[in-house]
């Protein structure tokens, strides 16, 4: 089985290709670009590089979400297209237990962490399952408050390792809220990796998980920004009287 993976759900583009025995290639930028210049381009080259025929992949994982609303839009409309071009069923896999898979084999809890601005985070909790192979979801993908995750972590009353982008944006008062035994993922293993999702992606395949192209959304958790700013507008203009 062969697998396309593409994951731009945060600051860093990633796509790999990779079977279920090893990662064929991975690309990964993280610099100042944004991921409708550098998705299509990583993707071209990975697949000539490995002499990749797209007719013969198997599946195309994507990142659900949540994440940068521009960058999922952007990863899931890439993935839509060479799926309904192909006629290749997609995998979608939760972002954060993407993020998780990158400390698979870890003994500690996993806290994954994408900076969500307004002091918030979209975060879950993983636990490896060394006998099956997967990650266990111990709380499922939210929109949370920095100090109430850390409170998550603290009843769980076990040493926890964070990771992702969150943890830049909101590391002191990970330090400060975090009562257990706690450390930050090493800096290879910190971000999204499309070698992640593919990994992950294998374990999905083998239960049936595979979505429909042309019927996939991504998932946000919370509105845009431009969302909130227009629903503000309109309460406003209804509170004084005025028709937008």
């Amino acid at each position: 089985m062969k697998i396309l993976a593409i994951d731009s759900s945060g600051l860093v583009a990633s796509a790999a290709v990779a079977t279920k025995e090893a990662i064929l290639a991975e690309y990964t930028t993280n610099y100042k670009k944004t991921h409708s210049q550098t998705l299509l381009p990583m993707i071209d080259e990975i697949v000539k590089m490995t002499e990749t025929d797209l007719t013969e992949l198997d599946a195309i994982a994507v990142t659900a979400g949540p994440g940068s609303f521009t960058g999922l839009r952007i990863g899931s409309a890439t993935a839509k297209g060479l799926g309904q071009a192909l006629g290749k069923p997609l995998i979608a896999v939760p972002t954060t237990e993407v993020l998780a898979w990158n400390l698979c084999g870890s003994e500690n809890l996993i806290c994954p962490l994408m900076d969500a601005r307004r002091s918030q985070v979209y975060t879950g909790l993983y636990r490896w399952n060394k006998e099956k192979g997967v990650m266990d979801c111990l709380l499922e993908q939210r929109a949370e408050a920095v100090e109430d995750i850390a409170a998550e972590v603290n009843r769980m009353k076990e040493p926890v390792v964070y990771l992702g982008d969150g943890v830049d944006a909101y590391k002191t008062m990970l330090e400060q809220k975090t009562a257990v035994p706690f450390s930050f993922a090493p800096l290879h293993m910190s971000r999204q990796r499309a070698a992640s999702l593919a990994a992950c992606a294998f374990g999905y395949a083998e239960q049936g998980k595979f979505r429909d192209a042309a019927e996939f959304a991504p998932v946000y958790l919370r509105k845009s920004q431009a969302e909130r700013e227009r629903e503000e507008k309109e309460r406003m203009a209804q509170g004084s009287g005025e028709t937008l």
